[in-house]
Order: structure tokens, then C-alpha cells, then sequence
């Protein structure tokens, strides 16, 4: 893609998340999307078939970048200035979270926050099915992987929205810490 599409792209990702920060997403049109980038219909539809095309984009843009950021832990930000990355995977994707990065957090929070919710804990489930289940690194094998990956990425997911709704009182180290003691004992 060249710097014109993605700076195109970029406009529209902007203009649907002010949008969404402002209204929920059935009431959203391609419209509004369009005036708000400031681009043309057919420069749209290049882009995305549909309004549910550029959400599905979206969350994967957001999402995917977070998740790969925490599986890859080289890939800072400049969060570790001091050389001290973390050791937990899930410290380090909410210390990604709360960078903030994209308006992510409003995102989680807005009117509209269910679909978000759901991509996200998508992707979160793929992120702990290849770090614990896929690797066999949890001991109670009683339980199915499918019924252990749903209850771990939505036990994350809520306590992301309890974190976020509290105003991120707690740092991602203590956050990590009481998600480490609830899941442990399951892993």
C-alpha cells in the first residue's frame, strides 16, 4: 500500500473512531464517515465494501497490534527505557493498553463498546490459546482448552472494563498481579 492509501486509510480509521466515541455504531453512516475523513464515496469504497468491512479492519488494526506487541516483547515503545520488560504477558499487554495508543480505551468504553469487547476478547483468545493451552503449560487437564482460553480472555476483558471504569487506579504491574492469582490456580 502506498503512502497515499495509507494515509487515506489512516483518515478514515480517525474518523469512524471519533464517530464511534460520539455515537453508537447502528447509528453511524458511511456518509458521516466519509465527510468526517474527508474523502470521496468511491475513495471509500476502495477501501472498505462496507461499514461492517471498516469495523472488522479497525478492531484487527487495534487489536493486532496490541496482541503482537505483547507476544513480542522487544517490541516496547519505549515502555522499558530501563531495560526491565516484563516478565507476564499479560503485564505487558496492559501496559500497551495503557499507552492508550489509537484511543483504544474509548474505544472499550463507548456506547458501542460490545462489538469492540467481542474482537477483543477474539483476540485475546488466539493470544492465549498459542502462550499457554497450545503449549500445554497449564496443569488441570480436566478442562476442555475452548471452555479454559473463553474463561480466561473474558475473565481479562472484564477486568480490563473494571480497570478502565475505576479511572486505571492500578498500575498494569498490580493489575497483572491480581489476574496472575485468580488464573494461576487454573493454569
Amino acid at each position: 500500500m502506498d503512502r497515499r492509501q495509507q494515509k487515506t486509510r489512516v483518515a478514515i480509521f480517525q474518523a469512524f473512531g471519533s464517530l464511534l466515541a460520539e455515537q453508537s455504531y447502528s447509528h453511524i453512516t458511511v456518509q458521516e464517515i466519509i465527510d468526517r475523513a474527508n474523502v470521496g464515496r468511491t475513495t471509500f469504497y476502495a477501501h472498505f465494501e462496507t461499514k461492517d468491512e471498516l469495523l472488522k479492519a479497525l478492531c484487527e488494526n487495534l487489536f493486532g497490534h496490541i496482541i503482537s506487541s505483547a507476544k513480542d516483547c522487544t517490541h516496547t515503545h519505549g515502555l522499558y527505557s530501563d531495560g526491565s520488560a516484563p516478565e507476564s504477558i499479560f503485564c505487558h499487554l496492559l501496559q500497551h493498553l495503557q499507552e492508550n495508543d489509537n484511543n483504544v480505551l474509548e474505544l472499550l468504553s463507548c456506547e458501542s463498546s460490545e462489538i469492540f469487547l467481542r474482537y477483543f476478547k477474539d483476540s485475546l483468545s488466539g493470544l492465549i490459546q498459542s502462550q499457554f493451552v497450545g503449549q500445554n503449560r497449564y496443569t488441570n487437564k480436566d478442562l476442555p482448552d475452548d471452555f479454559l482460553i473463553n474463561h480466561i480472555s473474558g475473565s481479562f476483558v472484564e477486568m480490563v472494563l473494571w480497570w478502565i471504569k475505576g479511572r486505571m487506579k492500578q498500575t498494569p504491574e498490580e493489575l497483572d498481579r491480581y489476574f496472575r492469582a485468580v488464573i494461576e490456580p487454573i493454569l
